[in-house]
């Protein structure tokens, strides 16, 4: 049987992943419900911002979805490869909004300036960049003219990251740049870059971090990680309100929408720290399923990448794996004490328009993928099945023959 008649005979063969869909719709829809109950309540913190009515975010919220739904029905209907073309292009728009944060267009919050100004509402350029930088990279590091033992050619894609972790620091935004940094480094990996190559520039940073963690803000907050408790009332403030909103949580939690440390105890609860909210109110049942729920959006990312027989295409679906997973496990070192606070959202949940966006039209790129991969894998074992199939009524009429012939 031909590879068209299988198709036709299995009209599902050709769709884009479930598993994919089942997790997001369902990350995205915890993400809706914790919006709602984290910010339910108008706090101080909230009135300082101009915010009166307990449905303002829930409401804001809602809105982004719906664009992100556009934004992945969109990015679904066209070409990875294309995509992939225009890659140079998206990343020199990129650089230009992140230009902007610097200009009147740009908006200042909690010390840094990385929002600009799109009415009715704000962008974080840094999110389109990290999604820019997986499909450049994923395009660069497939060509023909990527050799591995070449150390230039691992240069030029890290001197591209480099430019805008510049821009990131000056913001600053160390989350993004170290974010933007994993992934760059995971797919020159996945790509095949020596080791050694790899190693050097590794080596080469280290002088570049010592500085960067000796500013003094970032300072105390690793201090603040090691012992939150020493300054319980100053920069170790948050993560401990982070752990007692776990703690009270325990395995069930204490409720949805009953939790206390919502009420201008935590700060971020709705953006940094709603998983802490989560863990308070809904305990370590659900919010152990929620970690799981990433671990099997990565790992089927990566299934996706493998089955596809493209290059580009699997090294696109390994840095949508990374673009997620890698922001959402800092997130989760960050709110149970594992690492330094960042600013980092989590996936798919905290509120934050340009992150779900972003990842929402990552989401689309990535079942796009799926189609060319998985499909194929399943078209694959169907026309072994026809094959196995075919030659066991061919052994069937041999035996049919030679019975007949005895007889």
């Amino acid at each position: 049987m031909r590879p068209d008649e299988i198709t036709k005979r299995m009209p599902g063969i050709d769709k884009p992943d479930r598993i994919i869909m089942l997790i997001t719709a369902a990350l995205v829809g915890i993400g809706i419900l914790m919006i709602y109950s984290s910010t339910s309540v108008v706090t101080l913190a909230m009135i300082k911002k101009h915010v009166t009515t307990p449905d303002f975010y829930f409401k804001r919220h809602l809105i982004t979805v719906v664009m992100g739904l556009v934004a992945a029905a969109i990015f679904y209907w066209i070409k990875p490869e294309f995509l992939g073309r225009i890659s140079p292009l998206l990343l020199l728009g990129s650089l230009v909004m992140l230009g902007l944060v610097f200009t009147r267009l740009g908006i200042s919050a909690g010390g840094a300036r990385r929002w600009i100004r799109c009415w009715p509402s704000q962008f974080q350029p840094s999110e389109a960049v990290k999604l820019s930088m997986v499909l450049f990279l994923a395009w660069f590091l497939s060509k023909d003219f990527f050799q591995k033992e070449s150390p230039w050619l691992v240069v030029a894609p890290v001197s591209v990251m480099g430019v805008f972790q510049f821009v990131f620091l000056k913001q600053p935004d160390f989350g993004g740049a170290a974010t933007l940094g994993l992934i760059t480094i995971g797919l020159l990996f996945i790509a095949g870059a020596r080791l050694r190559y790899l190693a050097m520039l590794g080596t080469l940073a280290l002088p570049v971090v010592y500085k960067l963690i000796r500013e003094p803000y970032r300072w105390r907050r690793i201090t603040a990680f090691l012992n939150p408790w020493a300054n319980a009332e100053g920069s170790g403030f948050q993560l401990k309100q982070s752990l007692i909103a776990l703690g009270r949580g325990g395995f069930f939690g204490v409720g949805l929408g009953k939790g206390m440390q919502k009420l201008s105890f935590l700060p971020e609860m709705h953006t940094d720290f709603i998983f802490a909210i989560i863990g308070e109110e809904m305990g370590f049942l659900i919010a152990g399923a929620i970690v799981i729920g990433f671990c099997a959006f990565f790992l089927r990312s990566v299934y996706i990448a493998e089955k596809t027989g493209n290059p580009f295409r699997r090294l696109l679906a390994y840095g949508i794996a990374m673009l997620v997973a890698v922001p959402g496990f800092i997130n989760f070192c960050v709110v149970t004490g594992l690492a330094p606070t960042k600013g980092l959202p989590l996936p798919f949940i905290s509120y934050g328009g340009s992150s779900l966006l972003v990842n929402m039209a990552a989401v689309g790129v990535l079942l796009r993928v799926s189609r060319g991969g998985v499909a194929a894998v399943k078209q694959d074992r169907l026309m072994e099945i026809e094959r196995r199939r075919a030659k066991h009524v061919v052994q069937l009429r041999h035996q049919q023959a030679r019975g007949g012939g005895l007889r």
